[in-house]
């Protein structure tokens, strides 16, 4: 991106049991803050997030950019399409149509295992939270989907940028606070045009991820299927 002129990165693991662990870096990938957002209930948690942010943007003099790893949003409607053999297929009768498309690329392209997304009442606790602290940090303008555990797969084998690690926070729950820190690194390899973002062709968000994709831009499973058209050609 050209003109960065971003102080923070925000990286947010969301859990339900042990609580949501944040990690801060600052444009040198400096550690500036980590700590968990605790409470008994989504209010509490979204309370906590509230404050923190009204906190990041107070000391920020420029912008701050925030990854949350957890579905930006539910499903709509169970998912018509389907990545089988090579090519986009319809939803058969014995499948849920979980999913939304920036999973299906990530699983498709073999880089990591996503916790498909479902209809929002039928949506798991931790996803409800995640779909809650997107909604309240929908004024941010650089608010970001990430998947640490696509992060590592891509990051993994090559030299990259080290960012600090505090472990003043870790004990709490030390490979989700990881999670944390990864993603606001994935972040900031983001914003500084070391990453690709993908999905989005259901109109459901999509996932930013750090380094190289395995695979060109123009494979087929980047772009999701033209339902006009197949609907016309169907007719």
């Amino acid at each position: 991106m050209d003109n960065i002129d971003i102080d923070l990165y925000l990286g947010i693991d969301v859990q339900i049991n042990r609580g949501c662990p944040y990690y801060i870096v600052n444009s040198k990938l400096e550690h500036v803050e980590s700590g968990w957002l605790i409470g008994h209930n989504h209010d509490q948690v979204c309370h906590q997030l509230a404050e923190l942010k009204i906190k990041l943007l107070r000391n920020s003099h420029h912008e701050i950019a925030v990854g949350i790893d957890a579905p930006r949003m539910a499903l709509t409607a169970p998912r018509e399409w389907f990545w089988r053999g090579g090519k986009w297929q319809r939803k058969t009768k014995v499948e849920k149509g979980f999913g939304r498309h920036c999973e299906v690329v990530i699983k498709a392209l073999g880089i990591a295992n996503p916790q498909w997304t479902r209809l929002k009442d039928a949506s798991p606790p931790w996803m409800e939270l995640g779909y809650r602290l997107f909604q309240n940090l929908q004024d941010i303008e650089h608010l970001y989907e990430v998947f640490p555990s696509a992060s590592y797969a891509l990051l993994d084998g090559e030299q990259h940028p080290p960012v600090d690690l505090s472990f003043a926070k870790f004990s709490h729950g030390p490979k989700d606070m990881l999670d944390a820190c990864v993603s606001a690194f994935t972040v900031h390899a983001f914003i500084h045009g070391k990453g690709f973002e993908v999905g989005g062709g259901d109109g459901l968000g999509t996932i930013i991820l750090p380094g190289k994709l395995p695979v060109p831009d123009s494979h087929p499973v980047m772009k999701w299927p033209d339902f006009s058209k197949r609907i016309f050609n169907n007719r």
